[in-house]
């Protein structure tokens, strides 16, 4: 297990489904329109007219505490690092064969050039430890948060929230 967690908290109370995290996630990494999304919005439906509810999630990999993807890839191209327990994808020994999807219940791993690609929590730009990742930076509305998980799950609490639930124990709570 690693020394500490890093997740998100999603603070669907505050998300619009701008798009701005989707958007900038795209851009900083450069990744064409039409092809993978690293952070996707998903919306929920509820109620009957005329007490009609709507809410908006911000969701990207989990991070999880036991992902599936890692204790699945034939390569070891997936792995969990020991220092922050961001799940992480070395592109240079992934071989594209998608097994890593089969042990993502959430269906995070996308392809882009015949390689996994998913959230690494902005490890390739943030420029010193307690940076933010883009997405976070960017949300308008305040609705995404990163960190220790301890902290993160203090902030969902005070909404009411909880860590989402899953076999591999995602590393992000949800308010």
């Amino acid at each position: 297990m690693a020394t500490k967690q890093l997740g998100f908290y999603v603070d669907t109370t505050r998300c619009i489904k701008c798009w701005a995290c989707v958007i900038t996630c795209k851009q900083w990494h450069d990744i064409k329109a039409g092809t993978v999304s690293r952070r996707n919005v998903e919306e929920e439906n509820g109620g009957s007219f005329p007490n009609v509810t709507r809410k908006f999630t911000s969701l990207s990999c989990m991070h999880c505490e036991n992902p599936g993807c890692v204790a699945v890839c034939p390569t070891g191209a997936v792995s969990k690092r020991e220092e922050d327990g961001l799940v992480v994808v070395d592109q240079g020994v992934c071989i594209g064969c998608k097994t890593c999807a089969s042990g993502c219940p959430f269906g995070v791993p996308q392809y882009l050039d015949m390689k996994m690609n998913k959230c690494d929590a902005c490890l390739t730009l943030r420029e010193a430890e307690g940076d933010l990742p883009r997405c976070v930076i960017t949300c308008p509305c305040q609705a995404l948060h990163f960190g220790e998980l301890e902290e993160m799950g203090r902030l969902a609490a005070e909404k009411g929230g909880k860590l989402m639930e899953g076999s591999t124990k995602p590393s992000v709570y949800i308010a």
